[in-house]
């Protein structure tokens, strides 16, 4: 006769108590199950487990255990069961609550009046964040859960990311930063009944070890230097008392500002906006031939070099064919001119603000989903939302930071070290 096989216990995910067959069996009959059943065993065996830590936490509020005598000198008692449904990450879930009889009891896990469970709040900013309007998550949960949430209770939840946005915002920042690149994306607002094109500037800096950071989110229809000296005057006010470099694609009013603000800040124009830009002037079958002869540019030894190099791209068919292309360069050159100071290991940082425009390419797919945005806290809620996804896999130095951290302590000596705390 063959042995009755033995299932083992199912091993805890967290070193908790194992969870045995005779537990299973009580939640769920031993048989095999529908999609549906497992659904319904979890929820089953998730009320359980809220009403067992409500009803241990009246005891402690009580001061004595169900079914033990009440001690005399206790004024207050329990005082039966209240039932309300909580909306959980599983869908809706009734429960009983626990009451004393004199209505002092404030239960912690579900508080009074609250009617979502931990994990239904962060599943919905969850969706809402990957880029699911108000509407489309309340049709999911509605088709998933069957549970009927109203667009204001969803945006209820949502809004409770202002709070994070705003701490986030006035958060401390780093005294020095090496490297900060500044750009924009524009984003449709609905501003005094017109809906209007707002940028929505982002700051990305290089931090000292060598990891990531956003420092900030601004709106502003209009830029200039009166709204970039705010904007500085902010990252002031917050900690930062040095940037080495800053690195944008001829933003207006930055230089003004900046040399307000920072004035040993070095400004850099983005080679490779640059050179996009330029190349806008060409038609389009010239541009790859076009592009590889401003190479020897960009890519001179020297500003000297590379002004050599612009004359004789001037002087020659090229020069003379497309004109407007050399005189954006000469436009851009003050600009451009001190790249050519630093070594290679810092020249692969300041080349480029792609590692921002990368930035923007993710929040624009979460946020192409919508027309417009009602408000400028609308926009900023979702687009903080989505950048705190990106910045969660952000934990690693840049790749040969360890080289230019060299450089920059060569060429800003103190001033970099002291910044830094590597004194």
């Amino acid at each position: 006769m063959p042995r009755k096989r033995q299932t083992a216990p199912v091993p805890p995910p967290d070193g908790g108590p194992e969870i045995t067959d005779a537990l299973l069996d009580r939640v769920a009959p031993n048989r095999p199950l529908t999609g549906d059943e497992v659904e319904v065993a979890s929820r089953r065996f998730k009320k359980a487990l809220i009403e067992r830590a409500l009803g241990a936490e009246l005891s402690h509020h009580l001061g004595y255990a169900p079914g033990v005598a009440k001690p005399e000198d206790a004024a207050n008692c329990r005082n039966g069961n209240s039932g309300k449904t909580v909306l959980t990450d599983d869908g809706p879930v009734p429960i009983e609550v626990p009451r004393d009889r004199l209505g002092t009891f404030e239960p912690q896990l579900i508080p009074k009046h609250a009617r979502r469970f931990t994990g239904f709040d962060d599943k919905v900013i969850a969706w809402y964040a990957r880029g699911l309007t108000v509407r489309e998550i309340q049709a999911f949960l509605a088709e998933m859960y069957a549970v009927d949430v109203s667009p204001d209770l969803i945006s209820a939840v949502t809004d409770a990311v202002v709070a994070e946005v705003t701490d986030w915002q006035a958060r401390p920042l780093e005294r020095l930063y090496p490297v900060v690149c500044f750009d924009a994306l524009r984003v449709k607002i609905r501003d005094e009944g017109v809906v209007r094109s707002k940028a929505v500037y982002l700051a990305l800096a290089m931090l000292p070890d060598g990891t990531r950071d956003l420092l900030g989110i601004w709106i502003e229809q209009t830029e200039g230097a009166k709204f970039w000296l705010k904007v500085f005057t902010d990252l002031k006010a917050r900690g930062c008392e040095d940037i080495l470099i800053a690195v944008t694609d001829g933003l207006k009013g930055m230089p003004e500002a900046l040399e307000a603000a920072y004035p040993a800040t070095t400004l850099q124009t983005c080679v490779v906006h640059l050179i996009r830009n330029s190349l806008e002037f060409a038609s389009w079958k010239p541009r790859k031939a076009l592009a590889a002869a401003l190479r020897p540019v960009y890519t001179a030894a020297s500003a000297d070099a590379a002004q050599a190099a612009l004359d004789a791209l001037a002087a020659g068919p090229w020069g003379r064919q497309f004109p407007m292309v050399v005189k954006a360069w000469r436009q851009a050159w003050p600009r451009v001119i001190p790249f050519f100071a630093f070594p290679p290991e810092i020249r692969r940082m300041i080349y480029t603000t792609n590692a921002l425009e990368s930035v923007h390419a993710r929040v624009r797919k979460i946020i192409k989903t919508r027309g417009h945005f009602p408000t400028d806290e609308a926009a900023t809620k979702l687009i903080w939302l989505a950048l705190r996804n990106i910045m969660a896999g952000w934990g690693h130095a840049a790749r040969d930071w360890k080289a230019a951290l060299q450089q920059f302590a060569i060429l800003y000596g103190d001033r970099f070290l002291k910044g830094a705390g590597l004194e």
